[in-house]
C-alpha cells in the first residue's frame, strides 16, 4: 500500500519563534516526526509540508522529501488542516501522478513517539474498512462531567441533561471521554475530496499521554525528560 506520512511546519510560530526548527535536546523538533516516520514499517513515504526554505532544508537533510513549499495562503495563523493536506494531494497527483492509499499525519508538536504505536495504529486503519480516519486520544485525569459552567453568578452543570449533585458522584459513574492527542492520525485521501478530514467513522486510538510542545517551558521540561531517560 502507499501509505503517506505529511509533517506540517509552517514559518509562522508566535509562541515560540522557528518552533519546528528549535533544537530539542540533540536535533531539531521537526527531526523528531521524520524519525519516527522513517522508521515505520509501513510508511512508503514522508513529506514535509512547508512555506520555509530553511525548514525544507532541515527536513531533507533527516530524510523527509519536501517536493514543494507550501503557498503562504495555506500557512496562515488561520489556516486550516485541510488545505495544506488538500495542496499537497493536488500536487502530488498533478506532478507526480502519485495517491496514496493513506495519509498518516505526524505534526512536530508532539515529538515523543513510539514506533510501534504507528505501525499498530496503520494496522488498525487497514483492517477497519468502514472507519473515514483514525485519531489517536488518550483518557483525561478528571471527567469532564464533573465540571462546571456558569450562568450569571450561579453554577450549572456541563450537560444539560445533569443536576449539579451528579458532580459529587465517583469518576467511575461517567462514560468514558477522550482527548485528542496528536499522537497519530490517519485519513483517507477520499475524505479530504469530500471537504472534510476524519469524516464520521472515527476510529478510536487510545494511547498513553503524550507531551505536546507549544511554549518554551515546554521545551525545558522535555529536554530535561530526554536527558533523564524518561521519555
Amino acid at each position: 500500500m502507499n501509505i503517506l506520512t505529511i509533517i506540517p511546519a509552517r514559518c509562522g510560530s508566535k509562541g515560540v519563534p522557528k518552533k519546528n526548527i528549535k533544537r530539542l535536546y540533540d536535533k531539531p523538533l521537526i527531526a523528531y516526526s521524520i524519525n519516527t516516520s522513517l522508521k515505520s514499517e509501513h510508511i512508503t513515504r514522508t513529506i514535509v509540508s512547508t512555506d520555509c526554505d530553511e525548514i525544507a532544508q532541515i527536513a531533507k537533510e533527516f530524510g523527509a522529501e519536501v517536493p514543494f513549499l507550501r503557498p503562504t495562503e495555506f500557512a496562515m495563523d488561520k489556516s486550516l488542516d485541510i488545505e495544506y493536506i488538500s495542496h499537497a494531494l493536488e500536487w502530488l497527483q498533478s506532478n507526480q501522478n502519485y495517491t496514496p492509499d493513506f495519509i498518516v499525519l505526524l505534526r512536530p508538536t508532539t515529538p515523543i513517539r513510539d514506533v510501534s504505536v504507528i505501525n499498530n495504529a496503520i494496522n488498525l486503519m487497514i483492517n477497519n474498512g468502514d472507519a473515514t480516519s483514525l485519531r489517536s486520544s488518550h483518557q483525561p485525569s478528571e471527567t469532564p462531567y464533573k465540571w462546571f459552567r456558569t450562568k450569571g453568578d450561579y453554577y450549572i452543570p456541563v450537560c444539560d441533561n445533569q443536576v449539579l449533585s451528579d458532580a459529587d458522584k465517583p469518576r467511575q459513574s461517567f462514560e468514558k471521554v477522550f482527548i485528542p492527542n496528536g499522537y497519530v492520525d490517519i485519513i483517507k485521501p477520499s475524505q479530504i475530496k469530500l471537504g472534510h478530514i476524519y469524516g464520521d467513522r472515527i476510529l478510536c486510538f487510545e494511547t498513553q499521554y503524550t507531551y505536546e510542545i507549544d511554549t518554551n517551558e515546554d521545551f525545558e521540561y522535555i529536554e530535561y525528560l530526554l536527558a533523564k531517560g524518561k521519555v
